[in-house]
């Protein structure tokens, strides 16, 4: 996953299941949570590919 694009995804993710069970503002703020989680392990990830 890239982590310009994790972002993204969560609040996409985030948007359709808060209009699926009409709780719009818990869900976009999850989202957001997940989103930044997946930019963090991507960012993680990324770092141990690099050679040193």
């Amino acid at each position: 996953m890239n982590k310009k694009n994790a972002l993204a995804y969560g609040i996409i993710i985030g948007t359709v299941i808060g209009v699926l069970t009409d709780n719009l503002a818990l869900w976009l703020a999850l989202g957001v949570a997940f989103g930044a989680a997946g930019m963090a392990k991507a960012s993680k990830d990324e770092k141990k590919e690099t050679p040193e």
